[in-house]
């Protein structure tokens, strides 16, 4: 048994090469080259070339191999991770201070937010600089870069469909392929140059500072590329778990990138012109084709790493409300994690193939690369800080210090990321204030929505006296009303009881929850309770990353007094549909986010698709409401 569970294990590890190691096994393509781009001013020397190596392999260090897969990766919310599953770990603290809860939460979806414009830049700008290595093999494939690159990508997210474990399968082999590849590239050069492996000392790290000073610290805005991935490492925990990622880290990904920078490094040394590309000088002429096109297989790869984060941060997103429901389509029946959404994939494969088109090289791009990832980085640090307080219970200084030392880290790669903000690193900043305001005006609108609605219902309480009271004809059968709050009465009951004066034989007030937590098991989801003749309550829980399937839920067939027993392929159910009117007197919000929740709530998937409601089964009732 334990030989099948280690197989397993490694199998896993094999997979996530391929899905959570490509971000950051295609950095080597550019990180080096950018370093010394033209715009840094910084002479090709000895000096300089050691110290950025040293620069890269602590960066390697401090910030994947002991932040993220010592601490980071531990703060899983059941198994799922990601700045928002931190989040809503931080967020059900409720012993903490509102004030700073608020400030947390809002942090955390700010970061969530920024992840979707690294979500469109990562693929565009791997697949544009592997692209862009056949210009190597012949100038002549120089016209045909950007075609190519656009074909490639739109190829990329035609595929997504078929899911992450099956991908995985495909790409692991590929990607275990491209590093084996970059460690036999650089160790071939280490061997011809090995004085090169002096870099591995902090102290040159810390002499380039003092040679280049100011120059110096813009150059960290190119030596954070070597880390770009580690953000969404932490978003695909729940694909693939600890463990295998923490394998493949440490056994190719780590030894294998540490190699290839340095044998990059060892060939500048002694051919200072290489730096027009190093990566690609340090193929033999014979073998820059197949290079060309595993590094484009590998850039492929590369781009799944955000692809399949942005997608588990969509789910959890929307079932913790922050955007409109979304059609979500499971594409493992083993992993709960794994998903595809086709709006968001059509909308990332159109913005990728935009940005290509817009500033049509890898350099251009780079400018716009790190900000995004940077600030989501810091904004993982601070909240873990308030976790590692809270549930694993540390000194406050115990964390402050390691906290803040990942702080001074994360700091010094954000603010020279800032500088390049005037040459594209405005970008992220755009599409991630985009989101920002769209998650929060829709978390605002629908508690709004709630507020204002909870004044058309009454009291569950007061509806049972009145039946009891009234008695009215019962129809024959079971209806099922969709109930926001389990104490009150829905509005599309009161509203049909007024005008029909009759009630079902059976009344479900069904009120759907969703837990702070990512998964809730299916023994622990259904709660029924009867609180009246033949009137039930029943909730339902869901965690954060299960897709809500009522039909399915209710399939099993629950028992009811007087031996009735429900059928949902015979109730009706009862949903209502609001027309919300934006207005100034209510004081809800500015008029121009109230009509942009009400464009999004009228845009958004309905809630028989959302809850896979049987189609002839539902009926809407429909209401005006003023914000």
């Amino acid at each position: 048994m334990k030989s099948i569970e280690g197989k397993y294990k490694y199998f896993t590890a094999l997979s996530a090469l391929g899905v959570v190691y490509g971000d950051i096994g295609t950095s080597p393509l550019y990180a080096l080259k950018e370093s010394f781009h033209h715009t840094h001013h910084l002479a090709v020397s000895n000096a300089n070339i050691l110290g950025i190596l040293s620069l890269i392999f602590w960066s390697l260090i401090i910030v994947v191999s002991i932040k993220y897969l010592v601490f980071i990766v531990r703060a899983d919310n059941q198994g799922e991770g990601g700045v928002l599953a931190l989040t809503a770990l931080i967020s059900s603290f409720r012993e903490k201070s509102p004030k700073v809860l608020m400030v947390l939460t809002l942090c955390g979806i700010f970061g969530t937010a920024l992840l979707y414009g690294d979500g469109m830049i990562t693929p565009a700008i791997s697949v544009l600089s592997a692209v862009e290595g056949l210009q190597f093999v012949t100038p002549a494939f120089k016209p045909y870069i950007i075609p190519i690159t656009i074909i490639i990508l739109i190829a990329l997210f035609s595929i997504q469909s078929y899911g992450t474990a099956l991908m995985g399968k495909v790409f692991g082999p590929i990607t275990l392929c491209w590093f084996v590849v970059l460690g036999v590239l650089g160790l071939n050069q280490i061997i011809n140059y090995p004085e090169v492996l002096v870099a591995l000392s902090p102290t040159y790290a810390l002499e380039f500072f003092s040679l280049n000073g100011w120059k110096g610290f813009g150059v960290l805005g190119s030596v954070f590329l070597v880390v770009t991935g580690g953000e969404a490492l932490y978003s695909d925990l729940g694909h693939f778990g600890k463990t295998p990622i923490r394998l493949a880290w440490f056994w190719v990904v780590l030894p294998c990138l540490v190699l290839n920078y340095f044998g990059q490094g060892a060939m500048l040394i002694h051919n200072h012109a290489a730096v027009e590309n190093p990566f690609f000088k340090l193929v033999p002429e014979w073998g820059l084709l197949p290079v060309v096109i595993l590094a484009t297989l590998s850039t492929v790869i590369a781009s799944q790493a955000l692809i399949t984060g942005v997608f588990s941060l969509t789910m959890q997103a929307v079932q913790l409300n922050y955007i409109p429901r979304v059609q979500i389509s499971h594409t493992s029946h083993e992993e709960r994690g794994q998903v595809y959404i086709k709006s968001v994939n059509l909308l990332l494969m159109l913005a990728c193939i935009a940005l290509v088109i817009t500033f049509k090289t890898s350099s251009n791009l780079a400018a716009a690369y790190g900000i995004a990832v940077t600030t989501t980085m810091v904004i993982t640090t601070i909240l873990f800080y308030f976790f590692a307080r809270h549930s694993w219970g540390w000194n406050p200084l115990v964390a402050g210090l390691i906290c803040g030392f990942f702080l001074i880290i994360e700091a010094s790669f954000w603010g020279a990321n800032l500088l390049k903000v005037a040459d594209g690193g405005w970008l992220p900043l755009v599409i991630g204030l985009f989101i920002y305001i769209i998650m929060t005006t829709w978390k605002r609108g629908r508690q709004l929505l709630a507020e204002r609605m909870n004044k058309m219902v009454m009291p569950l309480d007061n509806f049972l006296n009145q039946v009891e009271r009234e008695k009215p004809f019962r129809v024959p059968g079971f209806a099922v009303y969709l109930s926001g709050h389990p104490t009150l009465v829905p509005a599309t009951l009161v509203q049909t009881y007024q005008h029909f004066k009759s009630l079902h034989e059976h009344l479900i007030f069904l009120t759907v929850k969703t837990s702070d937590l990512p998964h809730v098991p299916k023994s622990n989801r259904i709660r029924l309770q009867n609180i009246g003749p033949s009137i039930y309550r029943m909730t339902i829980s869901y965690g954060f990353m299960d897709l809500p399937n009522l039909s399915d839920e209710l399939k099993a067939s629950v028992l009811l007094d007087k031996g009735a027993t429900f059928d949902p392929q015979t109730a009706t159910f009862f949903l209502g549909r609001e027309h919300l009117i934006p207005t100034v007197e209510n004081q809800g919000m500015a008029i121009w986010r109230e009509k942009l929740f009400a464009f999004m709530s009228r845009n958004s998937q309905t809630a028989m698709a959302f809850f896979h409601l049987p189609k002839k089964r539902v009926m809407e009732i429909g209401s005006v409401v003023e914000l």
